[in-house]
């Protein structure tokens, strides 16, 4: 049975994420991998509530540390739920966004700066990291875009440019600190090139 891998998958909005996620998935079953596919915020009941919650156009004037929290609680429940007994059978998770996402959104487009946002990874986490992670990155003029062709707006979505230019930012910021751990995938490209980049990479990664 081959080692169960912690995959995860970052980027601004309207970068493919969810798309990607579902063709890294296939690309591991297909070479002989166990995959449980989720996301964050969410992946469990309880997740998925406070995903609603933090997404929501009703849900006025939350607090930015309150933010933070409900995404902490949302993680806590996933990792005890879903993660971490995966892992334990050896099935690998491709997550659509973890902890990274938190030090860009919170840390970096909130302003919470990455001691509160590392204080509870260190808690929640007890040291737990992914074992890979694709940044999926585009201009945010671009992923903006096409994120308003897919959607109506969330609360997120509806943020100023300035807050995604920050957010993206940090991303980056992380990708330069752990060049072992994140590879940067340019997301503005056709979704045949960024597979075909995806492909590659597993390639050299020995993962197909």
């Amino acid at each position: 049975m081959k080692k169960g891998l912690f995959i995860t998958l970052e980027g601004i909005e309207g970068v493919g994420k969810s798309t990607h996620a579902v063709f890294i998935t296939e690309l591991l079953q297909n070479n002989g991998h166990e995959v449980t596919l989720t996301r964050e915020p969410g992946g469990t009941g309880t997740g998925e509530a406070i995903r609603e919650i933090l997404l929501h156009h009703k849900v006025e004037n939350m607090a930015d540390v309150t933010e933070l929290l409900l995404i902490f609680s949302a993680r806590a429940q996933h990792l005890d739920e879903v993660i971490r007994p995966a892992l334990a059978k050896n099935t690998s998770i491709v997550c659509d966004r973890f902890t990274d996402a938190t030090y860009a959104y919170q840390g970096g487009g909130r302003g919470l700066g990455k001691d509160k946002v590392r204080l509870l990874e260190d808690w929640v986490q007890e040291g737990l990291k992914p074992d890979l992670t694709l940044l999926f990155d585009a201009p945010v003029a671009t992923g903006l875009s096409r994120a308003k062709k897919r959607s109506t707006a969330d609360r997120f979505e509806s943020e100023t440019i300035a807050f995604f230019e920050q957010v993206r930012s940090t991303y980056l910021d992380i990708a330069r600190a752990e060049p072992e751990r994140v590879y940067v995938i340019d997301a503005a490209q056709s979704l045949q090139q960024v597979q075909a980049d995806i492909s590659e990479l597993f390639k050299r990664k020995g993962l197909c």
